[in-house]
């Protein structure tokens, strides 16, 4: 009989309590025993709920206490050698220091998890020599069956998708590193089999990426040395985001089971199924349900395609599930009672997949769509009804959008020439400073927020606050010396929520909570309808704050690609469509303040990396139209006015012709926790624009030194022409506390200066 399957829940609780013990603990507010209590009571409400929503098979070894990555790392001692790591289990202090930093160290380094919103702590193999500090699916295996009885299905990221996840090792190297690993993987499986587990989950989400035959060798050597060491253990080799590459070799590898993405690598893998069969000996876990999304599911699509592998896999062999863990999507759409009645109705987040999992099995099991035919009806009637409202049939909007997008967008002149234009009028320094855009959001800050949306104060009263928090921090600002202010964004809760809420086409919950990196949470917008341009969103707060001030201050947006990627966006029209409707809104955003007399406008597009597809083959085309929104944004505005942008680290090489062809007159790049890496892209690559690596890490509450800072800048310098360099820090500073933002700002100048002295008789 077939079975259902998570393959992951989201660790962060339904109220976010999750994040909020791990924040009273870091605070020095909750013991640790305490927080391990917490956060056990967390785990076992999660494993309750699936069992009682009658899911088969459940994961245990999901949660976290910061990222799962991590998790992996410190279980085989992988510890940079700067936290001087003297062996034996890693203590909390060290755990959390390696993802924060520390007075000493600075934090190791942070980047997206394939093309998701998740960050993870990128393990550092070099220099360290990999020994087990515990075995963590097997407690976590031993807690569930203690606590409920469960007989989970522990979960580990696979040796492969490991080591490519990995750095501090050359290319040459993976093998070394590999036969380094393995035998610690087989010690960690052979406990289990010998704890007497059935089933062990081994992620392997780096089999949907590009794989080389020496991959292809790696991985045979992988599952055969399980097959041999552990041979009474089943293995269910775990793909998501995209369908797998060289499907005719992965299912000839020595395990039990295959789950495969039947959402987002729908057409590659049920196309190589259709081609190539399915292995009569193994499971098929079956990702029907979207583990990234949403939406509800069709329930007559998903039982027409369970019923189309039920030709090929006999139901004995089939898992339902979702197709990637439920770690991306909000708990529950239970406490969003404030939606359009339309568009509630067409929500599933984590809990509501659970039932459509077990309605799904019930299908499956019992008769096809005729078993659950009550529930079929309703569901497409939900989705019906979204698809027939007026947000979704803007007729006007969707004219223009269709005109703007079919011409060319370009800026009048290239920037060879507008550059001298603008240094003309706004004559600044040799490499000159400024921030990323947002400072503390203090505790006033958030009181005053929730007073003025809970009706406490009258709009009058909050927008005098802030405009109160504005002259503090551009007086600050001044007295610190940046060369270019930013007004702090006070008013803004996050940098896309704030311009959702403002467009038309986007709807908020109240509760939609996903965790972005550590304890950091987002709420992501839904862009459920036509997005439409309806008032100036940031004229007035950035105007008052260029009142107060001689110095340009600059205007701060959040780009279309931005907005697209971090909101959860419809599925009726391709993704394109919806960056050329935002990029339109926004475009009129930039145009009102340039008529405001705002001469240097910041649009950020931090996520465009995180957009990239996992297939090759298609990341030109995304690439051209997301460049294609940016400059639609951007390109009206005048010669003199500077375009200024944001974007967090990347594998820069791979996308610097695309970001050279935003054409923004300065773009910012996050570089820090790379510690400088970034650099070397343009030992290989000339950049002709301006640019700004940030010098130092927000993520962290360290301050650094200026020294650090200096060599950041000299180094930079080596590669790049000062006269077109800017100095800043790596990202928004809305998450530090005052005084450590001040004291890093005021070291950033001073580095600055030291390198302005250094470098002044060169230019």
């Amino acid at each position: 009989m077939a079975q259902s399957s998570v393959l992951g829940y989201p660790r962060i609780g339904a109220n976010r309590e999750w994040k909020k013990a791990l924040e009273a603990f870091w605070a020095g507010k909750l013991e640790e025993h305490d927080l391990q209590q917490e956060l056990k009571e967390i785990r076992v409400q999660h494993w309750r709920k699936q069992l009682e929503a009658g899911i088969d098979v459940i994961p245990v070894n999901d949660f976290s206490y910061y990222d799962q990555v991590l998790d992996t790392a410190t279980m085989f001692g992988i510890i940079p050698k700067r936290f001087q790591y003297e062996g034996g289990r890693v203590p909390l202090s060290l755990y959390y220091g390696i993802a924060r930093g520390t007075t000493d160290a600075a934090a190791s380094e942070m980047t997206k998890w394939f093309n998701t919103n998740y960050h993870y702590i990128v393990p550092e193999l070099q220099g360290v020599e990999p020994v087990i500090t515990e075995n963590k699916p097997l407690a976590a295996y031993r807690e569930a069956k203690a606590e409920l009885g469960i007989e989970g299905r522990p979960v580990i990221i696979g040796p492969l998708t490991f080591l490519k996840l990995s750095k501090g090792y050359e290319p040459s190297e993976v093998d070394h590193w590999l036969a380094r690993l393995l035998p610690l993987y087989v010690h960690i499986l052979r406990e289990l089999e010998e704890e007497g587990v059935k089933w062990v989950q081994v992620d392997e989400p780096a089999l949907v990426t590009s794989l080389d035959e020496a991959d292809i060798q790696r991985l045979q050597t992988i599952y055969s040395t399980f097959a041999k060491q552990v041979p009474g253990l089943k293995l269910m080799l775990q793909t998501y985001f995209e369908s797998v590459e060289r499907y005719e070799e992965i299912i000839q590898l020595p395990v039990a089971g295959i789950g495969l993405d039947l959402v987002h690598g729908y057409a590659g893998n049920i196309e190589a199924i259709r081609s190539y069969g399915f292995p009569q000996d193994k499971v098929l876990g079956a990702g029907v349900v979207d583990g990234r999304g949403i939406w509800r599911s069709s329930l007559q699509a998903k039982v027409s395609l369970l019923e189309q592998l039920s030709q090929i896999v006999a139901d004995d062999k089939l898992i339902i599930q979702t197709s990637c863990s439920l770690l991306h999507v909000p708990v529950t759409v239970q406490q969003e009672d404030k939606l359009p009645s339309e568009l509630q109705a067409a929500l599933a987040f984590a809990d509501e997949k659970l039932e459509e999992l077990t309605l799904l099995k019930k299908a499956v099991t019992s008769g096809g769509a005729n078993a659950i035919a009550v529930e079929l009806d309703r569901c497409e009637q939900a989705l019906q009804n979204l698809q027939r409202s007026d947000a979704r049939n803007r007729l006007e909007t969707l004219q223009a959008v269709a005109a703007v997008s079919a011409q060319n967008p370009s800026r009048n002149l290239p920037f060879v020439e507008r550059h001298p234009l603008q240094q003309q009028r706004w004559q600044l320094p040799l490499l000159p400073t400024t921030t990323i855009g947002s400072f503390p959001q203090s505790v006033d800050v958030r009181k005053a927020r929730q007073r003025w949306r809970k009706g406490e104060w009258n709009q009058a009263q909050y927008e005098a606050f802030i405009r109160e928090q504005i002259d503090v921090w551009i007086q600050l600002q001044e007295e610190i010396g940046l060369d270019v202010l930013v007004h702090g964004e006070f008013e803004r809760t996050d940098m896309v929520e704030f311009f959702g809420e403002k467009l038309a086409g986007f709807a908020f919950t109240k509760f939609g909570w996903v965790q972005s990196y550590g304890s950091r949470c987002v709420k992501p917008p839904v862009i459920y309808g036509d997005v439409e341009f309806e008032e100036a969103m940031t004229v007035k707060e950035t105007s008052y704050a260029q009142s107060k001030t001689n110095r340009p201050v600059k205007g701060m947006l959040t780009g279309p690609i931005t907005i697209m990627n971090w909101s959860f966006v419809r599925e009726d029209i391709p993704r394109e469509k919806i960056a050329y409707q935002l990029a339109y809104a926004l475009r009129q955003e930039v145009e009102a303040l340039e008529g405001a007399g705002i001469g240097m406008i910041q649009v950020d597009e931090p996520a465009v990396r995180e957009g990239l597809p996992l297939k090759l083959k298609e990341q030109a085309e995304y690439l051209d139209w997301a460049v294609k929104a940016f400059r639609m944004t951007t390109c009206t505005v005048k010669d003199t006015t500077q375009i200024h942008t944001h974007m967090c680290y990347c594998e820069f090489h791979d996308m610097i012709i695309s970001i050279q062809a935003m054409d923004a007159d300065v773009i910012s790049i996050e570089t820090s926790r790379s510690h400088g890496e970034l650099i070397h892209s343009f030992e290989v690559h000339t950049y002709p624009l301006g640019i700004g690596l940030g010098v130092y890490d927000i993520h962290s509450p360290r301050v650094p030194r200026v020294e650090e800072m200096t060599s950041m800048i000299e180094r930079a310098l080596r590669v790049l022409d000062p006269k077109l360099f800017w100095i800043n820090p790596d990202c928004g500073l809305k998450t530090r506390g005052m005084d450590e933002t001040v004291a890093a700002l005021r070291n950033m100048v001073q580095a600055t200066r030291i390198a302005r002295d250094a470098h002044a008789v060169q230019v």
